[in-house]
Parts: C-alpha cells; sequence; structure tokens
C-alpha cells in the first residue's frame, strides 16, 4: 500500500496481487498506513486499488486454512480495521476503480462519499451465496448507507451488480469515465476538506454514532456465531469449491 499527499488530500493506493484481497496482512497494512494518516495532518482521504480490482474481497484461500479461533480473530480484526475506516473524523471518498465484492465493497461502504469508474465493474455482498452471515459491522453500516429498499438485493440475495445498478441502489453516489475517476476522487475530497473540519469531524461522529453503538454491542457475540456459520458444512463445501476456482484461474 501507498500513502501520497496531494495538497490537503492524502491518497491511499492498494495493493495486494490483482484482486487485493483482504487477508491479514492486508488489514495490518491498512492500519498501519491509517496510522500514518493520522500523522500527516491530512484533511480528506481518497481509498483507490491498484489495476482491476479495489479490492475483490477476503482472501479466502487464506481464510479456509484457518481454525475456528483464528477465523474468529480475522473477523474481529476485519472489523477493527473497517470502524477505524468508518470512524475517521476527516472526509473519506473511496475510488472505485474496480470489483468491490463482499469485503472490498464493505472497505467502499465505510467511506463518505463513493465514486465509482464506468465499465466493467461488480460490486455487492455475496456472502449469502458463499453460505457466510454478514457480521454486525457489514450490516450495520450498510443498513446506513442504503435505502431499505436496497437490502433484499445486497444483503439478502447476495448479488453483484454492474456499475449502473450499484448506483442504483446506492453503493455509489456518482459514476466518471475510469481515466478521471482519481481527479474526481481527488476534487471531491478536496471540496469536502474545504469545510470546516472541528464541525464537519463532530457531526459525522453524531450521525454515526448509532451505528457504532449497534455494533459496539453485537460484536463478540457476532463474532463467535459468524464463525459458526462459516464452518457450517454447506459454507464449507462452497467456499471449497470457489477456492479450487481460484486455484485453477492462477
Amino acid at each position: 500500500m501507498e500513502l501520497q499527499l496531494s495538497g490537503a488530500v492524502a491518497v491511499l493506493t492498494m495493493r495486494n496481487g490483482k484482486a487485493n484481497a483482504i487477508g491479514p496482512a492486508f488489514l495490518d497494512a491498512l492500519s498501519s498506513q491509517l496510522d500514518a494518516l493520522q500523522r500527516s495532518g491530512a484533511g480528506a482521504l481518497v481509498m483507490t486499488g491498484e489495476g482491476k480490482a479495489f479490492s475483490a474481497g477476503l482472501d479466502l484461500p487464506q481464510l479456509i486454512l484457518m481454525d475456528r479461533p483464528g477465523v474468529e480473530r480475522f473477523i474481529r480484526r476485519f472489523s477493527e480495521v473497517m470502524l477505524r475506516v468508518f470512524q475517521l473524523p476527516i472526509p473519506v471518498v473511496a475510488a472505485v476503480n474496480g470489483h468491490a465484492i463482499a469485503g472490498g465493497c464493505v472497505l467502499a461502504l465505510q467511506a463518505d462519499a463513493r465514486i465509482g469508474a464506468r465499465g466493467d465493474l461488480r460490486m455487492g455482498l455475496n456472502e449469502v451465496q458463499l453460505g457466510l452471515g454478514l457480521p454486525a459491522v457489514i450490516l450495520e453500516t450498510l443498513r446506513w448507507q442504503v435505502p431499505p429498499q436496497s437490502m433484499l438485493p445486497v444483503a439478502l440475495e447476495g448479488r453483484l451488480v454492474g456499475a449502473e445498478e450499484a448506483l442504483q441502489l446506492g453503493l455509489l453516489h456518482a459514476l466518471v469515465p475510469p481515466e478521471a475517476l482519481l481527479e474526481e476522487a481527488v476534487a471531491r475530497a478536496r471540496s469536502l476538506a474545504g469545510l470546516p473540519g472541528p464541525a464537519f469531524a463532530d457531526i459525522k461522529a453524531a450521525v454515526r454514532a448509532p451505528v457504532l453503538t449497534a455494533i459496539r454491542a453485537l460484536e463478540a457475540e457476532d463474532a463467535r456465531h459468524w464463525t459458526e456459520t462459516a464452518f457450517s458444512p454447506e459454507a464449507r463445501a462452497r467456499l471449497s469449491e470457489v477456492v479450487a476456482r481460484l486455484g485453477r484461474k492462477s
């Protein structure tokens, strides 16, 4: 990962293979970059991916090798890092350059504004199709970010949609040509950074407080329950099938 300053705006570019898959090392690197962001004094953050994916989700080949305690530790760490992004007091813009699937979609949903690149982009939460549940950090931020009518296709059906439908569902706020994405995202972040910082931080914390309260009330029990669902026979079979498919493609 790389964090660069563009005036008052910090641009975080995620690099972890062609899919920017989220595993333990990814979460540690992201947390480290958030530390660097806080030291930088930047007034806003833009997050984007390198290549064809913003992030295609959790690193399933790693996940399927973990035992129950390992999976529970991982999902708690995932929630912790996602909430660090969610609670940043400065404006956060996700420049969704490519696929944002499952955990990648979750990361984008922590942002204040989400701008997508037109073209070959798939976005959504397909956990149910893998036999996985939605931990509170996903469900509560999703509930806050998209209109109620989007919950059926996004959460319960687990559909992966194209850029235009992602816009309609509220997963994205705007679409721009791929070549203009970063420029537009930085411009949006710079505009938000021009607002009085203390007031923005206070209001952002206040409007997001109910989401944090709901997540905090559930996180310990929720992690255990998610882990048990992930070890159900159906989930293991589906995850094994996906991992085998990924192995054939590599």
